[in-house]
């Protein structure tokens, strides 16, 4: 599930929180992208309010760049976005699972195409660049959601460690 805004929302109902609890505890996945393109948005403020009364005894934390989600199809070593405003992801995990993964750097954005094929917003700062890892990060957090930690397994450690040298030299 995707929830993207810009603006602050409603609290959840307790009835709604329930809904989504179970649906994240039970196997779901939500992505939370803030919009907003601004540092301590009222969306960042509704969500954190919102994650909070989900999971009053489990805080969002920065996702670590050893995390599934950083090389589930692509090896990345950064986040991306439309704007960035915040250098990592965060997340909430339950029982070894990231169930949400929320993103301060509006995705979508970057996404985002007309019926024309022509991109909608502009990306602040990295040009092409930047569009093209928040396209590979998209990319990484939906093979996530559908195959968790697959790529954890020690069948597929020599393969990524020889692509992260060959990307990575010091």
């Amino acid at each position: 599930v995707y929830m993207g805004g810009d603006k602050e929302f409603s609290p959840f109902s307790e009835k709604d929180l329930k809904i989504l609890r179970n649906y994240l505890s039970y196997g779901g996945f939500l992505l939370i992208d803030d919009n907003s393109s601004q540092a301590n948005s009222a969306f960042d403020n509704s969500v954190r309010k919102m994650i909070s009364a989900l999971f009053p005894q489990n805080p969002l934390r920065k996702i670590q760049r050893d995390h599934s989600v950083f090389r589930s199809f692509y090896l990345l070593n950064t986040v991306s976005g439309r704007s960035i405003i915040k250098p990592y992801l965060e997340g909430i995990s339950i029982k070894g699972r990231t169930v949400l993964i929320y993103s301060a750097n509006d995705q979508g954005g970057a996404w985002s195409r007309n019926k024309l094929g022509h991109w909608n917003y502009d990306v602040i700062a990295g040009g092409y660049r930047q569009r093209q890892l928040a396209i590979r990060l998209g990319v990484n957090i939906i093979m996530y959601a559908l195959t968790l930690d697959y790529k954890k397994d020690m069948v597929h450690l020599p393969i990524i460690l020889e692509r992260l040298r060959r990307y990575n030299p010091k």
